[in-house]
């Protein structure tokens, strides 16, 4: 049997132009609400009143942009080539493909907001500033694009469970469920398949945060994830390796709702706008 997808079924008879910038807009669209909504009311108005809600807001939605369109292109041109049993493989080769890509925006905006952070004392200085000053003083690897190998190594993973979960869910919900996919089941097979996906990968996170806590001269000490991970594990055993579990697990499938559910309200909504 031939894969449907039903989410994009619409999109798909477009061509790949449809595609494109269906997934274009929709990503940044669901980028956009879900980092938004996910804030609670006192951290938004916080956040409005120090000028850096439109910041985050104006990063998520490019990188989630980008990200989509990729994958949906990738997936389209990939898929044809592929018999129905190579179909995950295809969903991981285009995933991790758009993580890679979306790191091109997501890294310099990363870096952008954590020295934001660290001159609050020392002004106000805007994002565009601090990244000509990361660009200027540092170059493009050192400065714009550090950590870029370490973001990747977190984020590619992830999207290698999630996706292919994502898709196989979206797959098989009608025989399962028996009902129709609607955006509300879209969120759902997206809160489940986010929701796995941050728990197994929850050792990475906890690896990055300490690369990202540690002082620079105490970093290079650390040396990569795999031996960071392993000197937890020592001092603190599984424990440790996962620590952050439970809250990471319940942010991660709460996002992956919004996130999922949006993406695909917004692209069924371009899509019948398109055929009328």
């Amino acid at each position: 049997m031939e894969l449907e997808d039903n989410t994009l079924a619409t999109a798909t008879l477009g061509g790949a132009k449809s595609i494109y910038w269906s997934s274009l807009i929709a990503g940044g669209v669901a980028g956009l609400v879900v980092d938004v909504a996910l804030f609670p009311i006192d951290t938004v108005k916080t956040r409005l009143q120090s000028e850096r809600l439109a910041a985050t807001a104006a990063g998520s939605a490019p990188t989630s942009a980008l990200f989509f369109c990729t994958y949906e292109t990738m997936k389209s041109h990939l898929r044809q080539y592929a018999s129905h049993d190579q179909l995950p493989y295809v969903h991981m080769v285009s995933a991790a493909t758009a993580e890679v890509v979306a790191c091109l925006i997501r890294v310099p905006i990363e870096i952008a907001k954590q020295r934001r952070q660290a001159l609050l004392h020392k002004g106000n200085a805007s994002s565009l500033s601090i990244l000509y000053e990361a660009l200027r003083k540092e170059g493009i690897r050192k400065g714009l694009y550090r950590g870029f190998g370490t973001t990747v190594m977190r984020d590619v993973p992830f999207s290698l469970i999630q996706f292919p979960l994502w898709e196989y869910f979206k797959l098989h919900w009608t025989d399962v469920t028996g009902t129709a996919l609607t955006p509300l089941s879209v969120a759902i097979c997206g809160a489940i398949s986010g929701g796995i996906a941050a728990g197994l990968t929850t050792p990475l996170d906890v690896a990055k945060t300490r690369i990202m806590l540690a002082e620079q001269l105490e970093s290079n000490r650390m040396g990569g994830m795999g031996r960071i991970l392993r000197n937890i594990y020592r001092e603190r055993g599984i424990r440790g390796v996962f620590a952050g579990f439970v809250p990471r697990v319940t942010w991660i499938t709460l996002g992956g709702a919004i996130f999922f559910g949006m993406y695909d309200l917004t692209l069924r909504y371009l899509n019948e706008n398109e055929d009328r």
